[in-house]
């Protein structure tokens, strides 16, 4: 019976996908002209992501000096697959799709899997706690999968292979959710040091590769929108954080 509940809540979160790309994969007229904002809310909703509620409950779990040693160790390993999926890819040829593309979807599937092993934690825990994280995981995918879509079509993708590409990502939720289910004694001892991890994926990808795209507008009404949108982005994350407190409330205490 737990083990359907985790399934079904997983498999949900993995349709995010299409209700938040739905509208813009349809609109030709739109897309271009907001490619630009959508990269600016991803990278304000994966720093939220990062600052706001991974890196705090890593500190809790694993303490300053350990999460912040595996933060380094994360941003690290991002910069050198980013290296090499460009050279892979682009050193005998010019380079049609852009190399952070390619991370930000090892990002988002680390992020994703985390997201069900955390579902499948809390529907062992008590269903109540189950649903309540899969409503609160959900509209942190909302916006946080528009970003992603409009990512993959400013890295050069089509928006059939951005679309196709985006829900495999997404389906990693599930793959979390049973691994989850199946190895819930190691999960315990192991996700403390999944978070931090995840952090530093997520400030590599915000920083070194979302930021630097949107510092090249250069309207300065343009610019101040998109750094509206990126606030907009960190704002969504905080929102979500009270939300989770209330639910932690009503729900452990």
């Amino acid at each position: 019976m737990i083990f359907s509940y985790i399934f079904l809540a997983t498999f949900s979160i993995s349709l995010c996908v299409f209700i938040a790309v739905a509208f813009l994969y349809f609109n030709n007229k739109w897309l271009p002209k907001i490619l630009l904002s959508l990269v600016s809310l991803s990278a304000g909703a994966l720093m939220g992501g990062a600052f706001i509620h991974l890196l705090p409950e890593s500190f809790a779990e694993v303490g300053y000096e350990t999460a912040g040693l595996i933060v380094l160790v994360s941003f690290l390993f991002f910069l050198v697959m980013e290296k090499f999926l460009h050279w892979r890819h682009c050193h005998k040829e010019s380079c049609n799709i852009h190399s952070f593309g390619k991370i930000n979807l090892l990002g988002d599937s680390l992020h994703n899997f985390i997201d069900g092993l955390v579902i499948s934690a809390a529907f062992i825990t008590d269903i109540n706690i189950g649903i309540a994280t899969t409503l609160a995981i959900a509209l942190h995918e909302i916006p946080q999968e528009v970003g992603d879509f409009g990512v993959l079509l400013y890295a050069g993708y089509e928006k059939k292979r951005a679309l196709i590409l985006n829900y495999f990502v997404a389906l990693t939720v599930v793959l979390g959710g049973i691994f989850g289910y199946l190895f819930n004694f190691i999960i315990t001892g192991v996700m403390p040091y999944l978070l931090p991890f995840a952090a530093g994926g997520f400030i590599y990808i915000g920083a070194s590769d979302l930021i630097p795209e949107i510092r090249k507008e250069e309207n300065i009404i343009k610019s101040l929108l998109n750094i509206l949108i990126f606030v907009i982005g960190i704002l969504l994350m905080f929102i979500i954080k009270l939300i989770h407190h209330e639910w932690d409330k009503k729900y452990y205490l």
